[in-house]
Parts: C-alpha cells; sequence; structure tokens
C-alpha cells in the first residue's frame, strides 16, 4: 500500500457560504478530499480521507495511480536557518503534526492572507 502522504495535496480555502474553513484535494485521487477549520485540520482530514480511497480501491482491484501521476509533485527544498528549523520543529511535535504537514499549513496561511 502506498504511504497517502506521498500524494500531492492542494489547499484552498473555503468561502464562507460554503461552510468556510479549508478545502485539501489530492490531484491524482478522483473525489479524495477532506476539509476543516484550519489547513492543518484540513490536511489531516485530506490525508485520512486519502487512507481510506487507496483501501477501497485496493479492496475493489481498481488501478491506484502513483504518486505525482496527476501533475507537478508539488515538492520544493527550501534551506533554512538553524533556528527557524529548530522552532519548525518544535511547534510541529507541540502540534502532534509532521514538520511537512506544519510548514504546508502554515505556507498556505500566508498565502490566504494576502
Amino acid at each position: 500500500m502506498i504511504d497517502p502522504q506521498k500524494y500531492p495535496i492542494e489547499l484552498r480555502p473555503l468561502a464562507q457560504e460554503d461552510g468556510g474553513g479549508w478545502l485539501a484535494t489530492f490531484p491524482d485521487l478522483p473525489g479524495c478530499m477532506g476539509d476543516g477549520d484550519t489547513p492543518a485540520a484540513a490536511i489531516t482530514d485530506g490525508y485520512a480521507a486519502a487512507q481510506a480511497w487507496l483501501e477501497v480501491a485496493a479492496q475493489h482491484g481498481d488501478p491506484i495511480p502513483q504518486p505525482g501521476a496527476g501533475g507537478e509533485s508539488g515538492k520544493f527544498v527550501a534551506r533554512v536557518p538553524k533556528s527557524l528549523h529548530t522552532r519548525l520543529a518544535a511547534r510541529a511535535e507541540q502540534e502532534g503534526v509532521s514538520m511537512n504537514t506544519l510548514v504546508v499549513s502554515l505556507l498556505a496561511e500566508g498565502v490566504a492572507a494576502r
């Protein structure tokens, strides 16, 4: 089984008329989405949905796309000062999420604020 966190995830804010919060979708997994009040909550819900999507596809013998098959990988590498890395790692541990999930959440919040 492929780890659902290998799949690129897209985040976008939801309009108030749609309930507000955030929506997480997966370009590689048709119809797979999650939502939440915050980007981090939407990511967590999205990955739970992706896990279920992959399990159901496997149970039914449906084809399972490889991560990144739906377009750009969404991956980039950023070098940060050790002090920032330390602060990010501590915050991720405090919130009980991976550092990758935390950084995606912070980036999404920052982009939405602009």
